[in-house]
């Protein structure tokens, strides 16, 4: 929603410059992000954002964007807000793009109100983009039906912690008390005591179902059920602890033993990624969906060759039908390549009359990509089979190999011994781990469940970074390696560590196929779920 003063926006730009974007970041879970919200972070200029906005939906901020969270203001938490006025304000007028970012909605909760009244005042232009609430996520992914036909006609959305310079409550409990639905409770733990005795006291029934949730709709989700009576008590037993919500009143009872979510096999399972940023993504995603809490710490970064002569070279050679063979052993060795053929001025047509193979499917999807298909893949991913399909097509023949500057060398040597093989580097790996990532941390204090292993050279650089505190508690098996293949297990092993999980298909997702194997026989359902 824009407000009365602003043109129409420009069709040629999807975030207008000069305008403040008020965007709901939704409940945690960086599925539920809206379409409009993931446009105005990718194209924002500058981003704003609250402590609890997830970390997984801050990934869809453009890289060159200026970021800030409000805890880094100066001051408590009621005297920031002038600072994040006044920022807001003095940004849209150098002309930039501007989200102010909140978790679940900005209009519940959120002060979205004073914010756009500061911008009006500033004549500043704004947009408002609604967000998932977390009352609304809570229903869903508890299976607690927030209106039902039977049993709630309305829903209630309250705070539990109103500002407390009013001096005085707007919530009417004793018709909060006989209120015909139920009551979503934000904010509440501090005093949900109090909101219970106040509740009862104006007559709700003591024995009102009731529930709390922390971290709804993520894999740190964790909830509790109850009645108003002992609901405290309960949240006690069980350690929840801010943030939460409750959930009041006779459509709790509804909810399943075990709802959808809390069956998903990763459940508050604490997972390191090590691939790449590009390559990191999908496995994360993945993760999350089977419930799982993911952790992305680059192990390496690609980047250009530091010299391109050897490829512009090969490509040269290529055009003249020197090579009768073209390999691929990773993606990146294929968007690499063709990246550079690209940037040469020339096209797919220079790849006529040679046959392709790929080291897996990934890597033959890649090459789909550029409408090629690979006349050889492996049925298992990995450089023996690579050769033992190859060995006998290629003989006699000239072979180009594209790949990393560094890796094993088997898959060079042994097709030389039948063929004239000649190897380019189309990309550098380099070691890229940030020893200061508070992910270090995590697994110093043994919170990480599994780190997750997809090559020789991520084992390598990861295993180096590791110091004797995280040494240990992989070998006592709080934290536990998981490999994409026995050639990678071969290498841990060698490093001085066990391997407590191996992909039976070497590849990412036969990697995540073998940790919920793994999962799912270390811990039964009923683990999962509290109360």
């Amino acid at each position: 929603m824009m407000n009365d003063s602003d043109p129409h926006p420009s069709c040629a730009s999807v975030v207008d410059r000069g305008t403040v974007y008020l965007v709901g970041g939704g409940p945690g879970d960086p599925g539920l992000l809206t379409l409009r919200a993931k446009e105005c972070l990718e194209q924002a200029d500058f981003v704003l954002y609250d402590q609890l906005v997830s970390p997984r939906v801050l990934d869809f901020i453009a890289p060159a964007a200026e970021r800030l969270c409000v805890r880094e203001l100066p001051g408590t938490h009621p005297e920031r807000w002038p600072h994040i006025h006044r920022m807001l304000i003095e940004a849209a007028l150098l002309g930039k793009r501007v989200v102010r970012l909140k978790g679940g909605d900005p209009f519940i909760f959120g002060r979205g109100g004073e914010e756009t009244e500061a911008l009006r005042e500033a004549n500043v232009r704004y947009e408002i983009v609604p967000g998932i609430t977390a009352a609304l996520a809570a229903g869903a992914y508890l299976e607690v039906p927030l209106t039902h036909r039977s049993c709630a006609s309305a829903l209630a959305i309250i705070t539990g912690h109103e500002n407390p310079a009013k001096g005085h409550t707007h919530l009417d409990w004793e018709a909060l008390a006989k209120f015909p639905g139920t009551l979503a409770i934000y904010m509440g733990i501090a005093r949900l005591p109090l909101i219970a005795a106040e509740l009862i006291k104006f007559g709700k029934d003591p024995d009102t179902p009731s529930i709390i949730v922390h971290k709804a709709s993520t894999g740190e989700q964790l909830s509790v059920q109850g009645t108003l009576t002992n609901l405290e008590d309960r949240r006690r037993e069980n350690g929840i602890d801010t943030p939460a919500l409750v959930l009041i009143g006779p459509a709790v009872a509804l909810r399943p033993a075990i709802s959808w979510f809390e069956q998903r096999p990763l459940l508050r399972q604490w997972v390191v990624v090590t691939r790449p940023q590009e390559q990191g993504a999908p496995m994360m995603r993945r993760i999350e969906q089977l419930g799982g809490v993911p952790f992305h710490l680059p192990a390496v970064e690609i980047r250009e060759p530091i010299d391109w002569t050897p490829v512009d070279r090969a490509i040269e050679q290529m055009r003249n039908r020197h090579y009768q063979w073209l390999v691929f052993t990773s993606v990146n060795g294929v968007k690499s390549f063709f990246g550079r053929l690209f940037h040469l001025g020339r096209d797919v047509r220079d790849l006529g009359g040679l046959s392709l193979a790929a080291i897996g499917p990934a890597t033959a999807q890649a090459l789909r990509e550029y409408h090629l298909h690979a006349d050889v893949i492996p049925d298992e991913y990995r450089s023996e089979k690579l050769v033992e399909e190859l060995r006998d097509r290629v003989r006699g023949q000239r072979v180009l190999l594209a790949r990393a500057d560094r890796g094993r060398e088997l898959l060079h040597d042994q097709l030389a011994e039948v063929a004239e093989v000649e190897q380019v580097a189309v990309y550098s790996q380099i070691d890229a781990i940030d020893t200061k990532s508070e992910i270090f941390d995590h697994l110093r204090r043994g919170e990480i469940n599994f780190v997750t292993l997809t090559s020789s050279n991520i084992a390598k650089a990861i295993l180096r970074s590791f110091d004797e505190t995280i040494n240990g508690r992989i070998h006592r098996g709080d934290i536990k390696l998981v490999s994409i293949s026995p050639v990678t297990s071969g290498v841990i092993r060698e490093m001085g560590y066990p391997v407590a999980v191996e992909a039976r298909e070497y590849t990412t997702e036969g990697m995540i196929d073998a940790l919920v194997r793994f999962a799912e026989e270390q811990m039964g359902t009923g683990e999962r779920q509290a109360g």
